[in-house]
């Protein structure tokens, strides 16, 4: 298993084990590199100045990489499949069409869609043609037709791409912010079998539960 508390390691995961979090934990875990963690509360850590000078925003998660701080997840996948190439997590650059395209999917119009949805947002016709993702139900639809046109979204290898679109999917499902279509259930399950979508879900999960515990 990758995490270390070796003070020394020079990769970081700034985290909550209830948090977009699990999306970073999964990419390191898929890297295979070792990395050690800081677990902030959102009460207090989280919004205090050593972490603020990490990541202004005062949100999880954030990875820190010999001094270089990278934040938002789609950024953080990204870069972790550059940062470990030998992990095979992006396609070669000249083949990287798809696997750009379905990452910046995912971090545009269905994040944006979805939380619009959850908020209680619904745009009109005329404010469809403002927004990025035009209506929810046309992002489900687009991505369905994605996901059941290939065994991966970034080429015909795993690739960082399904890192994150598939958290989205696996998230949305389990919280009914995305419906449980089969072509998005298919795709879900090819990428929950795994190894390091498992050990990254034993460790948040292990986490959470010690978060949890009374004293």
């Amino acid at each position: 298993m990758p995490l270390t508390e070796s003070p020394d390691c020079d990769l970081v995961l700034y985290t909550h084990p209830w948090s977009r979090g699990q999306i970073a934990r999964w990419m390191l875990e898929e890297t295979g590199a070792p990395y050690r963690q800081v677990v902030l509360d959102y009460a207090s850590t989280m919004k205090a100045a050593p972490y603020l000078a990490v990541n202004p925003m005062g949100k999880v998660p954030a990875v820190v990489h010999g001094g270089q701080v990278v934040t938002e997840c789609a950024a953080i996948c990204a870069y972790l499949a550059d940062a470990f190439p030998a992990a095979g997590l992006a396609p070669p650059t000249a083949q990287r069409a798809s696997y750009y395209r379905w990452l910046f999917f995912a971090a545009g119009p269905l994040e944006a869609a979805v939380v619009n949805r959850t908020l209680g947002v619904h745009p009109d016709e005329r404010q469809q043609r403002m927004v990025g993702y035009g209506s929810y139900e046309r992002v489900v639809e687009v991505l369905a037709a994605a996901v059941a046109g290939t065994t991966y979204l970034g080429g015909p290898a795993f690739s960082a791409a399904d890192v994150y679109v598939g958290s989205h999917l696996i998230w949305g499902m389990q919280f009914g912010t995305l419906p449980r279509r089969a072509e998005f259930e298919d795709y879900a399950a090819r990428l929950t079998q795994r190894p390091a979508y498992q050990a990254a879900k034993a460790i948040d999960m292990a986490l959470g539960a010690e978060l949890a515990a009374p004293g």
